[in-house]
């Protein structure tokens, strides 16, 4: 039994082939678009931008926003041969099985729990606050008890402890169902929940840059220093470190796109409509990020992102700069926050769980995850599995513990698929690619190298917390996954 054993080409592309027995393919290119883009409009643009700006970069997060959009080109090419080239549920872990051997792949698929679970977990929470933002601010009714809205490490101004997060509960709940009812029926949900964010994010941007103040943006790369937060951790501020540090914190806005790549077994032509997928979502939210963001520094200093902002600062900021008579524009930002968080958390989950099924087929996670609905055609425990997991996390621990895990997880899950596409280069030359990625090694190399870059940039806490985990990852495999692997124990 070799941990390094590959799991055969052939069989992964018969796999792919055999529809009959696996997942209903229904999705389209604009579908995958419109995934892509539900994914990666949320959190990160409403929330990190602003955390982004008040701890490292100041005004120069648009060029942080530029140094993540490039890591996540770089990685998006490898991902798009891949992924039309291989059409199978799994991403990155799939890859890595085909290209690297079983033990790397069940160490990305255990990465992957931690930016897709991890990832839902930190916008759930993020949208509780947002719902509470809308009860108070938009509705005017009073919000959700405090003990009720935020978990039990939390304490308020006035001494009230969380006890649990019912808010962020409920929405991963409520989306989990909706994808055990079906892809199709998923996708619907998000096309919609697409067209609304996107428009708000236009509508800022429209609006905002005549409420640009350019003193704001003076000096746009503040000089090296080191800020220190509420909590007592010290940032790397301004210079190239702390655009680095802005980079891997607003790296989470780009999460998603990945997320793609694990539909390709429910997509119509999956060779030509992945990279366009994939490609496509992230071409058009780098565009928007980079503009958002130059707006949302231009309107207020940085010392309002890191005292007053916070957790609401688009709205408040759009509210303190633009005045009274755009106080509408402020309400309609929280009503599409929410909106569109449920829509992260929805392509999150529904990553999530095809990772899950993949390696239940493979028998490295309990096979009833690979189980699928007689009637919908879904990995349904897989779902209810991840609901437990993301629902805990979203209940019981704060959003910013989890964030930046989320953050350094995915970089090396970006990592590894771009070294998958030099080998699979050496060891299969002759496969059909439909899609290649431009100038290999070059292009993979770079990817490893800004992927790099940018978890230097988040600092040894962070590294800290991915080595825990891949430690418990490793610990899991041995006790478990070693001995019940499909590939290593045919005779079972």
């Amino acid at each position: 039994m070799s941990i390094w054993k590959r799991k055969p080409l052939a069989q992964l592309l018969a796999e792919a082939a055999d529809s009959e027995k696996g997942l209903k393919r229904t999705l389209t290119a604009w579908s995958l678009i419109a995934l892509g883009i539900g994914a990666i409009i949320g959190a990160g643009l409403f929330v990190r931008t602003a955390t982004a700006a008040a701890q490292n970069a100041g005004p120069s997060v648009t060029i942080a926003f530029i140094v993540a959009a490039v890591g996540c080109a770089l990685a998006g090419l490898c991902y798009a041969e891949l992924s039309s080239s291989i059409p199978i549920s799994g991403s990155a872990y799939t890859y890595t099985y085909a290209t690297m051997g079983e033990f790397l792949a069940w160490i990305i698929g255990w990465d992957l729990i931690l930016e897709y679970a991890v990832g839902a977990a930190t916008v759930g929470i993020a949208w509780s606050e947002y719902l509470n933002n809308l009860l108070v601010n938009v509705l005017h009714v009073s919000p959700i008890p405090f003990e009720y809205s935020h978990s039990p490490f939390q304490t308020s101004a006035e001494g009230v402890s969380g006890i649990i997060n019912l808010p962020a509960l409920f929405i991963v709940g409520i989306i989990s169902l909706l994808l055990i009812k079906g892809i199709q029926e998923s996708a619907f949900v998000n096309g919609i929940i697409v067209v609304v964010k996107v428009i708000i994010v236009i509508l800022i941007i429209v609006i905002g840059w005549n409420f640009v103040n350019p003193a704001n943006h003076t000096p746009y790369i503040p000089q090296p220093s080191i800020f220190t937060d509420e909590h007592g951790v010290g940032h790397s501020y301004g210079g190239i470190m702390g655009i680095l540090g802005a980079a891997g914190t607003v790296f989470f806005a780009f999460i998603g796109f990945d997320a793609v790549s694990t539909a390709a077994q429910e997509t119509k032509n999956p060779k030509k409509n992945m990279p366009i997928g994939i490609l496509g979502s992230l071409a058009v939210c780098t565009v928007l990020y980079i503009l958002f963001a130059h707006v949302l520094t231009g309107l207020e200093p940085v010392e309002f992102f890191r005292t007053e902002g916070k957790e609401a600062s688009v709205a408040l900021a759009i509210k303190n700069a633009m005045g009274a008579n755009y106080e509408w524009l402020g309400q309609f930002v929280t009503v599409a926050i929410l909106a569109g968080f449920s829509s992260v958390i929805l392509v999150m989950l529904l990553g999530q769980s095809r990772v899950f099924y993949s390696m239940g087929k493979d028998g490295l996670l309990p096979k009833s995850f690979s189980t699928l609905h007689s009637k919908y055609k879904t990995p349904y425990k897989a779902n209810i599995a991840i609901l437990i997991i993301v629902g805990s996390f979203a209940a019981f621990i704060p959003g910013d513990i989890v964030g930046d895990m989320t953050s350094i997880g995915t970089l090396f899950a970006f990592v590894l698929v771009c070294i998958s596409v030099i080998i699979l280069r050496k060891k299969e030359p002759n496969m059909i690619r439909e899609f290649k990625t431009p100038w290999v090694p070059f292009v993979p190399l770079l990817g490893v190298a800004v992927c790099f870059a940018m978890m230097y940039g988040l600092g040894w806490t962070n590294w800290l917390r991915l080595f825990a985990w891949m430690a418990l990852g490793v610990i899991f495999y041995f006790s478990y996954g070693k001995k019940h692997s499909v590939l290593n124990n045919p005779e079972k």
